[in-house]
């Protein structure tokens, strides 16, 4: 469709009232949250016999029914519709693709993706078959960090969803398949987002360029090769290898201070912990870096969801197939595969932070603050100690302490530090380190404060000191304490 096109089509879905507001208020929450579950029972039942343009653009472009042409002959985009095959039909149309509402804190539009199974209709998805908005592609825009870019690149932009939640000043997004790159380019004029598309796979179209974010989802599925392949999800290599290059290759496009966020998996083999395999991706580049590992899925686990989301569950190919991909793994030395979250920044520190954690706890999303919260605290948990000392502290405001011990006792047996924000850590503390912690309030320097708390327990300050710091830089490290 030409620019002028779609944007005909968003005056035409405007006026229809096909906006997330519109349907939330058309449909109800039991109808979205059944949507959200990929049935449209409740949906189809909210909307009854009506025919009006929000109600035909509902059935249309979301719920994938069919609509008489005279109930949108209102809209002046129908015959591009028609002439780029977006519907097809003459008195009666059906859609093939979804176009669906879609909101972020930059802005709010519509995303358009091939459509979404529902009502437990299974089949073989098309190769270059288009994902829409996913839980992966949420959580990867929760995983970045918050603020404003001068250059972004969305890297395997698929329907184009990370870019209307990146906020930079230039935008570039890629992908290997020329099909995805058309739906994003709907997607993001339709959103009023402008982005500078290319055709190519991983770091080729952006040759030398450079970017203060690259955020990625891409297609990391382990899957065996000469298996039928879907581009949105398996990038044709070996193993894990898609994920180390996305790694590896990411540093050199990166300007000084700025950011890789990537979602993935890696694999996991025998007599090699999964933090050293990650290591070896991450030292070369010389960035600072957190990754945590959020599952652990063995092979039958990791199999059986990528089978399933194949479309191959009650075929009859589906057990060869599952033999096929458990011989590849096997035959890799793969014992299990790890998913998370991996986040680089380009600090040009000459003994970076590198940390791994596996973390399959509860979080507080969005994490990107979190995540850029870690790397601005490399710097002041290392201070000198004469200076780390001579600062003022405070407390995050999200920080709770908590007591446990048993009913009726005088004293608590445990006293627990945790964070209401960011990745939910916790930590226990004895008596002088939540006393100090307690103080750090922005004003008095750290110094000053455990000097205070030793009187008060009437212990050698100077061993005090010796005994805390550690901890309180780690606490400096992990968040709990900010500068005053």
């Amino acid at each position: 469709m030409l620019a002028t096109d779609i944007d005909r089509l968003r005056d035409d879905l405007l006026a229809s009232g096909y906006t997330i507001g519109g349907l939330t208020e058309r449909l109800g929450g039991p109808a979205l949250a059944g949507l959200a579950r990929n049935t449209s029972v409740a949906a189809t039942r909210a909307l009854g016999d009506d025919r009006d343009l929000q109600a035909s653009a509902i059935r249309l472009l979301l719920l994938q029914q069919p609509v008489a042409a005279d109930d949108v002959k209102a809209w002046v985009s129908l015959p591009a519709l028609r002439a780029s095959g977006i519907v097809v039909g003459e008195t009666e149309l059906r859609a093939t693709v979804e176009l669906k509402p879609h909101g972020s804190d930059r802005s709010e539009g519509w995303i358009c993706s091939d459509a979404t199974p529902l009502d437990g209709r299974v089949g073989t998805p098309r190769e270059d078959f288009v994902l829409g908005a996913s839980p992966a592609s949420t959580t990867l825009s929760q995983l970045v960090p918050p603020g404003r870019y001068e250059r972004a690149l969305d890297l395997g932009t698929g329907c184009g969803i990370q870019a209307l939640h990146l906020d930079a000043a230039h935008i570039v997004a890629t992908d290997l398949n020329p099909r995805a790159l058309e739906l994003a380019r709907i997607s993001l004029v339709l959103s009023g987002i402008s982005a500078d598309l290319r055709l190519g796979s991983l770091y080729e179209p952006v040759a030398s360029e450079l970017f203060d974010l690259i955020a990625t989802n891409p297609p990391y599925v382990m899957s065996p090769p000469g298996d039928a392949r879907l581009v949105y999800r398996e990038g044709g290599f070996t193993a894990d290898d898609l994920v180390r290059q996305v790694v590896t290759g990411g540093a050199d496009h990166l300007t000084d201070g700025g950011t890789l966020s990537v979602l993935g998996n890696w694999a996991v083999t025998a007599g090699q912990p999964w933090e050293e395999r990650l290591a070896e991706w991450i030292r070369p580049t010389g960035c600072d870096a957190l990754v945590l590992q959020r599952e652990l899925l063995d092979p039958y686990e990791y199999i059986e969801i990528w089978l399933t989301d194949a479309g191959l569950s009650g075929s009859p190919e589906y057990l060869d197939r599952y033999r096929s991909w458990l011989d590849y793994f096997a035959s890799a030395g793969i014992e299990a595969v790890g998913m998370g979250w991996i986040a680089l920044r380009k600090a040009g520190r000459e003994h970076p932070s590198i940390r791994f954690d596996e973390w399959p706890h509860a979080v507080h999303q969005p994490v990107g603050e979190a995540f850029g919260d870690f790397f601005g605290a490399v710097e002041p948990s290392r201070l000198p100690e004469p200076e780390f000392l001579g600062r003022s502290w405070q407390t995050h405001a999200g920080l709770v302490q908590e007591t446990i011990g048993a009913p009726g006792a005088a004293d608590p047996q445990h006293l627990v530090l945790r964070q209401q924000y960011g990745f939910g850590r916790a930590v226990e503390a004895d008596t002088a380190l939540a006393a100090i912690i307690g103080a750090c309030d922005g004003d008095l320097p750290l110094g000053v404060l455990v000097g205070a708390v030793a009187g008060l327990l009437d212990v050698d300050a100077e061993a005090l000191r010796d005994e805390v710091v550690p901890p309180l830089r780690r606490l400096v490290a992990d968040g709990y304490l900010l500068p005053g």
